[in-house]
């Protein structure tokens, strides 16, 4: 009875948690947060140790939270804090690996006594500095750096604290409003949690602490030893930015523990696609846990058995203060990268390489982009704005891949009307872009066409940051790659993929989101599955008789006796 009434307890901390997040959806200012849901919550006990997180979030936000808030301790002992007192920082370091990313944490009493803390995440979309992009040299041009400090002192705001924030950001009231939003999430914990634990009789969270820790750690190694013994190792690219990068992996399967030593890593790079290792961690560990124990609740203790090498020097370890605006280019890649070693482990459990990282582009226009070279051409109101897109996932072992889904990031696509509705940006062209997700006995998740313009189509400037254009995902067993990403004005020029560009006059940004990878023979695809991907416009008949070696009628019924003939050569 005492262990059924514990678990009633972890579902009810998880409730908490997930309200908390909630609560951040529906009061936040950037759009970041309230339509993508870039974000993260949780729950700590005293020592910092995460017990519970939101379903919502991302991984890279909560599995770098979950080292974030030891930092926070060891400036501010909870000996210090008070009921009503708010911590925050951006620091890419200590919080979640980009100054973009505000990281809050909140201590929790019950009564005279402090039995936890609340922390949280959220992605704003403007932080000052060049804003969001790959090209700072250095951290500090990135945007405002807050080291760990007091924003909110026993419920009264730090005036000084706000008045930086305000002048240093091109979105005021949006920054403010979002502090507000992820202080006032924290404290909707906070009281959830004290009446929980006066329902439930609690005088602290210890107890319950250990029964999540203990149940996590033992399930944990169960799952690992499930996995053959062995060292398994692989690559993947990134497009980099001055050069190609080579991200490699050797992983050590042990008794009580995966490692995992990124020697042979290229190395650091002079912009913003660097990686701080905290962010490097959480997306391994990521990758891992979806194969080896996706079932089992994230938390300290089931995080704790995956244990990254990570050398000094590598692009997956920058220190500082080397740039890491858009660390998540290069970070969403080590999924895939963990699987490629997973695979030669149980390769039942693994799915294709995906498109990975996200698209998002920020935006910006108005006087700050057209200056004063426009002469008497009309300027656009100064906006500033990030859109969330995604290319396909890479096939499962038994599904497609999923169309236009971001993995392993999870956060949603953004709606078009919630971008036109805060900026004069108007998004011409949002659909799915057929023959874009790789052959195979199951299909990767095709990508997207996006046409993007402002009204009046005047100019406007893209800061990119996109990845898989030369280096497109690829197949396993067989299967092939996904489609390549491309990014070009309408007027045919193509674009960097990474940096500043302008969007002159009249023209408009063609994004070309890549398609994941097949897994599996296309050969052998059950031809009734060809022939609904080709009526859905997913697959062109002249690919899935070419591919897939299935013959489909106008009508998009599979044309048995050529399908039969197509593979009977095949097999000839």
């Amino acid at each position: 009875m005492a262990q059924i009434h514990r678990q009633i307890m972890w579902n009810r901390l998880i409730a908490v948690v997930e309200e908390q997040a909630q609560i951040m959806i529906r009061t936040a200012f950037s759009t970041t947060v309230r339509e993508a849901g870039d974000l993260s919550a949780g729950i700590f006990d005293i020592q910092g140790r995460m017990m519970a997180q939101a379903v919502t979030g991302t991984p890279g936000h909560v599995n770098s939270m979950a080292e974030s808030v030891g930092h926070f301790l060891r400036k501010f002992p909870t000996t210090t804090m008070r009921p009503g007192d708010h911590y925050i920082t951006n620091d890419p370091w200590l919080g979640t690996g980009h100054l973009h990313d505000l990281t809050v944490v909140t201590p929790a009493f019950h009564g005279e006594t402090i039995v936890g803390l609340f922390a949280n995440t959220a992605h704003v979309i403007d932080i000052g500095g060049l804003g969001m992009g790959p090209e700072g040299r250095s951290v500090y041009e990135e945007g405002m750096y807050i080291p760990i400090v007091k924003c909110f002192d026993q419920g009264r705001q730090n005036e000084t604290f706000f008045d930086f924030m305000r002048a240093g950001s091109r979105l005021p009231v949006e920054l403010e409003g979002d502090i507000y939003s992820l202080c006032a999430c924290n404290d909707a914990g906070v009281r959830r949690l004290t009446e929980m634990m006066t329902e439930f009789e609690m005088t602290s969270l210890d107890p319950l602490a250990r029964f999540i820790f203990d149940s996590s750690r033992r399930a944990t190694l169960a799952e690992i030893a499930r996995i053959p013994r062995g060292t398994y190792q692989a690559e993947i690219f990134s497009d980099g930015y001055e050069e190609p990068v080579r991200l490699a992996a050797s992983m050590d399967i042990l008794d009580d523990r995966i490692e995992v030593d990124f020697t042979g890593t290229s190395g650091l790079s002079s912009r913003g696609i660097n990686v701080p290792p905290a962010y490097c961690r959480a997306y391994s560990c990521f990758g891992i846990k979806c194969v080896v124990a996706p079932e089992i609740p994230n938390n300290w203790a089931s995080l704790a058995p995956f244990r990254m090498r990570i050398p000094d020097g590598c692009i997956l370890n920058a220190p500082h203060p080397y740039p890491v605006s858009v660390r998540h280019v290069i970070g969403h890649l080590l999924p895939d990268l963990m699987m490629g070693c997973l695979h030669q482990a149980v390769p039942e459990r693994v799915t294709a390489e995906g498109a990975s990282a996200l698209w998002n582009p920020p935006l910006r226009g108005g006087g700050a982009i057209s200056g004063q070279s426009r002469g008497n051409k009309p300027v656009i109101a100064d906006f500033e704005i990030i859109t969330f897109n995604s290319g396909g996932t890479g096939a499962r072992p038994t599904q497609d891949g999923l169309n236009a889904t971001a993995f392993p990031s999870g956060v949603r696509t953004m709606p078009v009307e919630a971008t036109e509705n805060v900026a004069p940006i108007i998004l011409w062209r949002k659909e799915l872009k057929p023959d874009s997700g790789g052959a195979g006995r199951t299909r990767g998740g095709v990508g997207q066409i996006m046409e993007i313009a402002t009204k009046g189509d005047l100019e406007f400037a893209v800061n990119a940051s996109f990845d898989r254009i030369a280096n497109a995902p690829k197949g396993r067993e067989g299967g092939l790659n996904g489609a390549a990403g491309r990014v070009a004005q309408q007027s045919g020029k193509l674009l960097r993929t990474k940096g500043f560009q302008v969007i002159p006059d009249g023209d408009r940004l063609i994004l070309e989101l890549p398609g994941g990878a097949g897994l599996g023979n296309p050969a052998v695809r059950d031809p009734v599955l060809v022939a609904r991907d080709v009526r859905d416009g997913l697959v062109s008949a002249e690919n899935a008789r070419r591919l897939y070696k299935v013959a489909v009628t106008e009508s998009h019924q599979v044309d048995e006796a050529e399908t039969q003939r197509l593979r009977s050569l095949r097999t000839t």
